[in-house]
């Protein structure tokens, strides 16, 4: 047994399921979870010595790679003057400044400690504003673990939501519809059978948790006129887009404005940070200089914001990194179509995720075609390979500034072994 099994079995006396985050365990390939001691550039080290070529990059953040030295030289500098205050500092105020200055469509911005709160507090934000109570999402996209966005389609496609959680109530849930990825029809007549009544359409421009599903041709442009011509505010979830896809998220990419966008971890290179922003109309809703309230004590902790400060200053200023991540994520899709028969790969910027099915995979729906019992072997024959992916079909592979076309090359080939059933 490795330390890491060895870890696993300590960790599940402690720890449901022995994670701190559902995500991290292997349950859905089987075995037990890699115990993570470093990582530096485009790869991770475990416990056992064993070393990765990682494209989880703790789950996109790591658009630079593992332990840049410009954001850690900046993280220590923070450190030497304090981890946390509670109070009013400058880099909150450049790191507003920062994202209002290359996001376009963003005027303001309240930064909290996570995507999840950063999406709960743009629901509420988006309620108080239009004086509406109810959401609509859509199937296969994941927002948080907030009450009102833990549901799933009932006995209709296009039904209230049911709580897809223990412990959510039907009233948290009853408010958020359901609409389906890519299907304009299906958003319309939620809004239609609802009218005046719908406070937002949230989304994630591309399907990057129900493993990485584009946005169909239309379909983004035609969710703002939707919005538009009904009264609801759109919001983009960019957790996983924001600053990935291109500095300006992907707003810039598919040049389609959202009301209110929320941002994860990559703002702050990796740590527990988010942020929630839009037009200046809407933000000023939010508390102390509105009624929406939403607080938190370490919301633009001083050592996060030095460190995003510095994860987005590199991405402004280097655009070409851009280019470079796109093209080696377009070159790895391309060899794992070749490498996977029978597979559908898809790819949207830096994002790439290989499907066990024929496909096409445009939803939730033709999504969970795919074979995850052909993924879990997948996945095992890569681990053995040096290749260290998510340990769930439904996830994306993130490629990074730090990884190198021979290390695209690496992983091809070790594809291209996989034992064929």
């Amino acid at each position: 047994m490795g330390r890491s099994e060895e870890l696993f079995e300590r960790a599940k006396r402690v720890m449901p399921g022995g994670v701190n985050s559902p995500v991290r365990a292997f349950n859905a390939v089987g075995g037990a979870p890699r115990f993570i001691q470093r990582a530096k550039g485009a790869r991770i080290t475990d416990v056992d010595g064993v070393t990765y070529i990682d494209y989880v990059g703790s789950w996109g953040p790591m658009i630079l790679g593992h332990c840049d030295p410009v954001v850690q030289q900046a993280v220590q500098r923070a450190m030497a003057d304090g981890l946390s205050f509670g109070a009013a500092t400058q880099r909150e105020v450049e790191m507003a400044e920062l994202i209002c200055s290359v996001v376009g469509p963003i005027e303001m911005v309240r930064m909290v400690n996570s995507g999840t709160e950063a999406v709960m507090s743009a629901l509420r934000l988006a309620r108080g504003f239009t004086g509406r109570e109810k959401l609509i999402k859509f199937a296969g996209c994941y927002h948080g673990h907030s009450d009102s966005m833990l549901v799933k389609a009932g006995s209709g496609a296009l039904t209230n939501g049911n709580p897809d959680s223990a412990g959510v109530t039907r009233g948290a849930a009853q408010d958020t519809l359901l609409a389906q990825y890519n299907d304009l029809d299906s958003v319309e007549q939620l809004l239609e059978s609802n009218r005046g009544q719908v406070a937002a359409v949230i989304v994630e421009p591309v399907g990057a948790n129900m493993g990485v599903v584009p946005p169909a041709p239309g379909f983004l442009p035609g969710l703002r006129r939707l919005c538009d011509a009904h009264g609801a505010l759109l919001i983009f979830d960019e957790v996983i887009t924001g600053f990935r896809l291109a500095l300006g998220g992907a707003m810039e990419y598919f040049g389609v404005e959202a009301d209110l966008v929320t941002y994860g971890k990559i703002i702050g290179a990796g740590m527990p940070v988010g942020a929630y922003g839009g037009r200046r109309e809407i933000m000023a809703h939010v508390s102390p200089s509105g009624s929406v309230y939403q607080a938190g004590t370490l919301s633009g902790n001083p050592v996060a914001m030095a460190a995003g400060i510095a994860n987005l200053t590199q991405l402004r200023d280097h655009p070409e990194i851009y280019t470079a991540i796109n093209q080696m994520a377009e070159a790895l899709a391309q060899g794992l179509r070749q490498a996977l028969p029978g597979c559908t790969v898809n790819q949207v910027g830096s994002l790439v995720c290989p499907f066990f099915t024929p496909g096409p995979v445009t939803d939730f729906a033709t999504a969970r075609q795919s074979d995850t019992g052909r993924y879990a072997a997948y996945f095992k024959h890569m681990l053995s390979q040096g290749i260290y992916l998510a340990p769930a079909q439904f996830e994306a592979m993130f490629v990074s500034a730090a990884h190198t076309m021979a290390d695209i090359q690496q992983t091809i080939e070790a594809a291209s072994r996989l034992p064929q059933s």
